[in-house]
């Protein structure tokens, strides 16, 4: 395959994953902002910057506002990481690839853009209630990955889009964690208070958890939601389940049954290798944030490892990291 098809299949399936994510992480959060005090800065800003955007957001706007961060997220042209952005370079992306992927694919992306931008002209950003929006862009995106799944060979091209997929769903499921114990609960004596156990709750709907951990766990706690987060091998969200899946997808792509063959490889097998051989208090001893921290940068290096490996040969569609 190409590497311009390739990258193009990996990056198509990591801006529907991140527009998927935004719209989870919005939804959640307007649900969790009618429930708490009326702090609007303390309710919106963690939002920005769990998407590591909020250096951007700071030099456009003097404060924090809650139709400002909705727009910036989801609407606006100008943030190559919004929902419409993601939307728009995913389309992008599909139509430079047009003969490597359906036409069922092909059109659930063209109808999922279609209506991002027509949000954008409604201004959908100034209503009372966007849940509505939020909520039609994620089951659109989840619509569209099991149209992916069930019409695309298992192909050199799924597998790049899996990879891709995979990569930022770990990523986005690290830095919404790192968040909530770094930012929404800022003082030690509000620990198991119900405001903490109301943002726990809600960390665990934002990343689509919060059923699947009531049936393993039960009791909603720091250490365990942590775990099951980080560490479960069987959610389909958890980093380490990502990675497992990730690294199947990869040694799909090299024919790998074992060690490595390139920087890819090695970057994303080492890290999947000491995830497996970690327990949670090992994390915790660290300290979560410091972990978390190290996480990402690692998995950057695994993105750059894949661009090395696969992508560099020729120039490529937009990237945006």
């Amino acid at each position: 395959m190409l590497s311009r098809v390739a990258n193009t299949m990996y990056w198509m399936n990591r801006y529907i994953e991140r527009a998927e994510n935004y719209a989870r992480f919005m939804d959640v959060n307007f649900n969790l902002s009618l429930e708490s005090p009326p702090d609007v800065e303390e309710q919106w800003k963690p939002l920005v910057v769990i998407t590591g955007d909020w250096p951007m957001y700071e030099t456009r706007y003097k404060n924090i506002d809650k139709h400002r961060v909705i727009y910036f997220l989801g609407f606006d042209p100008k943030n190559p990481n919004s929902i419409y952005s993601c939307i728009t370079n995913a389309r992008e992306n599909a139509r430079s690839v047009r003969p490597e992927i359906t036409k069922e694919v092909w059109e659930q992306i063209n109808s999922i853009y279609f209506f991002v931008k027509e949000g954008l002209e409604k201004k959908l950003w100034k209503s009372k209630d966007p849940r509505l929006f939020f909520k039609k862009v994620r089951e659109d995106c989840q619509l569209l990955y099991g149209i992916f799944d069930a019409t695309i060979s298992r192909n050199d091209g799924w597998h790049f889009g899996k990879i891709g997929q995979l990569v930022e769903r770990a990523d986005k499921t690290s830095r919404v964690m790192d968040v909530k114990y770094n930012i929404l609960l800022g003082a030690p004596q509000e620990i198991g208070s119900p405001l903490d156990l109301m943002q726990w709750a809600a960390l665990l709907k934002s990343v689509s958890a919060y059923d699947m951990y009531r049936k393993k766990y039960g009791k909603l706690t720091a250490l365990n939601i942590s775990e099951f987060l980080i560490l479960d091998k069987n959610f389909p969200r958890s980093i380490l389940c990502c990675l497992i899946h990730a690294e199947k997808s990869l040694q799909e792509l090299t024919g790998s049954t074992g060690g490595f063959s390139n920087e890819a490889e090695k970057q994303l097998g080492k890290l999947k290798s000491e995830l497996e051989f970690l327990d949670i208090s090992d994390i915790f001893d660290k300290g979560l944030h410091e972990y978390l921290d190290e996480f990402q940068k690692r998995l950057n290096g695994v993105s750059v490892g894949l661009y090395n490996s696969f992508f560099a040969a020729q120039a490529q569609v937009q990237i945006h990291q």
